[in-house]
């Protein structure tokens, strides 16, 4: 909440991907883009190219992502219980 806060993000009212790096803080599309870069092959090099569409644009296709991902995905009734090795990887 705090590093949100210091990089001007309501806590609050966060309804979009926020990440926070050595090069400040990044949400929607920009946020997308930036953890794609760094999966393993082939998502940095799909996610590359999107860097060229303009941004407006990109956090529209996000918007719109967001908003069916749970028809198209589906929604669970609880929360995955992350194994004590995955818990390590987020704060």
């Amino acid at each position: 909440r705090a590093l949100l806060a210091q990089h001007g993000y309501d806590p609050d009212a966060i309804d979009a991907l926020v990440l926070v790096d050595g090069d400040g803080a990044h949400d929607r599309s920009a946020a997308a883009l930036r953890l794609a870069a760094r999966l393993r092959a082939p998502w940095p090099w799909l996610a590359r190219p999107l860097w060229l569409v303009p941004r407006r644009l990109r956090d529209a296709v996000y918007d719109r992502i967001a908003r069916s991902r749970y028809r198209w995905f589906g929604r669970r009734d609880a929360c995955l219980v992350p194994t004590p090795e995955l818990r390590a990887r987020f704060l």
